[in-house]
């Protein structure tokens, strides 16, 4: 479409209608400033506050004094510009733009003997009111979570982090969707060059649309076939303030209540934010609990299979004894019966998940429990499968990040099978490969297993221990190498 030279506003608003074939939300107000001079108030009423149009812009507009005004001035542009009573005023001369941001939530005001129309922020979406996180409860501390307005989010965080070095830089990404994304860091605290590793990987995205930040995530992780994550998600505003103030740079996106953070370390999906809000002898309990779960998750079937099948020696005489009762008349391999154990909790676990939430957490335990019952009275598994399987489980709910509990999921079933066909030496193996990829990943820069590998002494107050805060001085290593001392 042409740039708009001189505007005729009933053709002008007939090409807004075609253009976007007359949908029933779009308004067109006609309104009369004086006896000479019409004007058109366009918007679309399910993007804007409709409050603040009809008793706030539409009464401006029709004021006496106003009218005056427009009378006695040649530049009735400028004399609108100042007057009109809303912060975030701009003109243009170009059609798309103006279709552009009345798709957007602004509204346009195209009047008579002018060549440009004005555009007004009056952007109201329907939004969810801020409310308690639903993935990341904590037993004390904050109860306020992100919601899926990236203006609430931003206020959110504003309100924890009240610095003059926040730094929020503005993307536009999708060619159909143009969601908001927004880079947050702290500028005398992020090292610039994983500032501008961030600000470098989302302008490379080139996507038709961006829904929500695991689209965000997949385009700018560092290892595409990797089961572990170089990005934290989090959905609580303290979570992502903190790790803020930590030199680390956020990602908020538009529409959905996650933000992304980085550079992260393996070390960190052990921590919760109740860490930081308990004394510190009880996180260190806490965390130390949360190593070992994943421990459980990752080993206990894979250690099962391969000494009941291959490495019986290894067990007490009177245990093996009992093992091998329970498993008379059982028709499975040890490697089956588990896979089929391991396999009917995951869909009980998935229809737990997909069904009313009423219902969801009855079938998930109830089903487990009556599954369980049935298949060892039924000789299908034995009954030491099924503690196996619910130890199993139960490490893995323990997990703080859900997305960390199917890395570990995943793992488990690498480990099973190299343990139903070499034994211990296959989960050997398995180990080591898996400590070998860790040490290989990187996130924007950081070794995945810092500071443990490449070691900094300095850093393991907040890994595998939480220091009393007091002792808690200098910034990590991994994100500042400037400013070390916290004041």
């Amino acid at each position: 479409m042409l740039p708009i030279n001189e505007i005729d506003p009933k053709a002008f608003v007939n090409q807004i209608v075609n253009t976007l074939q007359n949908p029933p939300d779009l308004v067109n107000h006609v309104f009369v400033v004086s006896p000479s001079l019409h004007g058109h108030c366009i918007f679309i009423e399910t993007l804007v506050d409709k409050h603040k149009i009809e008793h706030e812009l539409l009464h401006f507009l029709t004021e006496e004094s106003l009218d005056n005004e427009l009378r006695s001035s040649r530049d009735i542009i400028n004399v609108l510009k100042y007057r009109l009573p809303l912060s975030s005023i701009k003109e243009t001369t170009d059609l798309n733009h103006c279709i552009q941001k009345l798709l957007s939530g602004w509204c346009l005001l195209v009047i008579e003997h002018t060549r440009q129309v004005l555009l007004l922020d009056i952007f109201q979406a329907p939004h969810r009111n801020v409310s308690e996180p639903l993935m990341e409860s904590t037993v004390q501390g904050p109860q306020e979570g992100f919601t899926e307005s990236i203006e609430i989010n931003l206020a959110l965080l504003r309100k924890r982090v009240k610095n003059v070095h926040l730094r929020i830089e503005q993307f536009i990404i999708g060619t159909e969707t143009e969601t908001k994304v927004r880079l947050l860091y702290l500028e005398h605290l992020a090292p610039a060059e994983v500032v501008g590793e961030f600000r470098k990987r989302i302008r490379s995205i080139e996507t038709d649309s961006i829904l929500d930040s695991a689209y965000i995530e997949e385009w700018i992780q560092d290892r595409t076939i990797s089961p572990f994550s170089t990005l934290l998600k989090t959905e609580r505003p303290d979570v992502l303030a903190s790790h803020l103030l930590e030199g680390r740079v956020g990602v908020l996106v538009d529409g959905t209540p996650d933000a992304l953070m980085g550079p992260v370390t393996f070390f960190q999906f052990f921590s919760t934010p109740d860490d930081y809000y308990q004394r510190s002898h009880i996180a260190t309990l806490l965390r130390w609990l949360r190593i070992l779960s994943f421990i459980l998750a990752i080993l206990v079937p894979s250690l099962y299979i391969a000494i009941l099948t291959y490495h019986q020696e290894l067990l007490p005489h009177s245990l093996l004894i009992n093992l091998s009762a329970q498993r008379e008349g059982v028709p499975f391999p040890t490697l089956l019966e588990a896979v089929i154990m391991m396999l009917t909790f995951e869909v009980l676990r998935e229809a737990g998940l997909r069904m009313p939430r009423i219902a969801g957490q009855a079938i998930s335990i109830v089903g487990a429990l009556v599954l369980g019952e049935a298949a060892v009275a039924a000789g299908l598994v034995a009954a030491s499968m099924v503690i196996v399987v619910s130890i199993t489980a139960i490490s893995n709910f323990v997990a703080p990040s859900y997305k960390f509990g199917i890395t570990q999921r995943i793992i488990q079933f690498s480990y099973m099978a190299l343990a139903g066909f070499m034994g211990l030496f296959g989960v050997l193996c398995g180990v080591l490969f898996t400590v070998v990829h860790l040490a290989s990943i990187k996130s924007f820069g950081v070794p995945y297993l810092s500071p443990l590998a490449p070691s900094k002494l300095s850093d393991w107050k907040d890994v595998f221990v939480r220091v009393p805060r007091p002792w808690m001085k200098t910034y990590p290593q991994i994100t500042r190498k400037r400013r070390r001392r916290r004041v």
